[in-house]
């Protein structure tokens, strides 16, 4: 008769000492501890002291009271931060398509490889960036000045007079031109990077169907870089509603063409530093942060969306 004998005992495998598991945890933590510790110090927590700033009022009599969302409801009210937020909105609108879209020509012709001396040419487009906003903004206002700048010395030489680029009608077209000429070559090495890792085999397709140098830019590059083109138009949308530099700069010289409410963020600044309205600043901040949130999400939804 035979015996059934016992199934052979399934050998497992010993579970890791807790210890060790405990270990590996506290490593993980341990490299993303100081990035977490400067990101909370850096961009949370003034985050977080603003929305509290904007829950409160100075009062003449009675000191700071908490006033819940009625700074929101007079923000909602301020003509003169509509009137700032509609300025920039105009300057988004006219102003970064024609940066992107110079960036976008220099790229494609550097990307050619039919651009004589291309990379002289590649660093003297990148070379405005390198200089600081407010160099910038210093060296063009000197060249718009009609009484000591450039605009001055050619109406003395040829005896014209040149329409005044510091102007109020002229002024925003001015800080449009300081703004593309600073980043145009930030914007053109990013779509320049972005073309360079296009596979040539698609080109090499191209070529053989007969497919010309448009037909190739319209069908392989331009598709091949949106993700480029949506990055670097969010940049543009957030840097346009953050406009400070330039007309708080040129305020010095165009007093009558820029008002303290000139841009968003340069009323947040008078707001604050000049009107002793902290409260009321943080308020102004906050629903611009969100509103330029919403468009830069909308604008990312729309072009990252298949076939669009």
């Amino acid at each position: 008769m035979t015996t059934l004998q016992p199934p052979a005992a399934v050998t497992r495998r010993p579970d890791r000492p807790p210890a060790k598991r405990d270990r590996r945890s506290w490593t993980g933590w341990g490299f993303i501890g100081p990035f977490a510790v400067v990101f909370t110090f850096v961009f949370l927590a003034p985050i977080i002291y603003s929305v509290y700033l904007s829950l409160f009022r100075d009062k003449l009599i009675g000191g700071t009271s908490f006033v819940g969302l009625d700074n929101y409801q007079e923000a909602l009210r301020d003509q003169q931060f509509w009137e700032s937020l509609a300025r920039v909105s105009l300057f988004l609108l006219v102003q970064v398509p024609i940066m992107l879209g110079i960036a976008l020509l220099v790229a494609l012709a550097l990307d050619s490889g039919r651009l004589f001396g291309k990379d002289f040419f590649r660093i003297s487009i990148f070379l405005p960036y390198a200089v600081p906003a407010v160099v910038a903004t210093l060296m063009w206002g000197f060249m718009y000045g009609t009484r000591f700048g450039l605009v001055s010395d050619i109406n003395d030489a040829l005896g014209v007079s040149l329409p005044n680029p510091l102007s109020p009608d002229l002024i925003l077209a001015s800080i449009g031109n300081i703004v593309t000429w600073e980043f145009v070559g930030y914007n053109m090495l990013i779509f320049y990077s972005a073309l360079r890792v296009i596979p040539h085999s698609l080109y090499e397709a191209a070529e053989i169907d007969g497919a010309g140098q448009f037909r190739v830019i319209s069908a392989i590059k331009l598709p091949a870089i949106r993700g480029a083109l949506v990055i670097a138009t969010i940049f543009s949308i957030i840097g346009t509603f953050q406009l400070f530099n330039e007309p708080s700069i040129l305020q010095k010289l165009a007093p009558n063409a820029i008002t303290t409410n000139y841009t968003p963020n340069f009323y947040t600044y008078s707001l604050s530093f000049s009107g002793q309205q902290h409260n009321y600043s943080a308020t102004v901040a906050i629903v611009m942060g969100l509103i330029t949130m919403v468009i830069a999400y909308v604008v990312q939804l729309r072009g990252m969306r298949k076939g669009a």
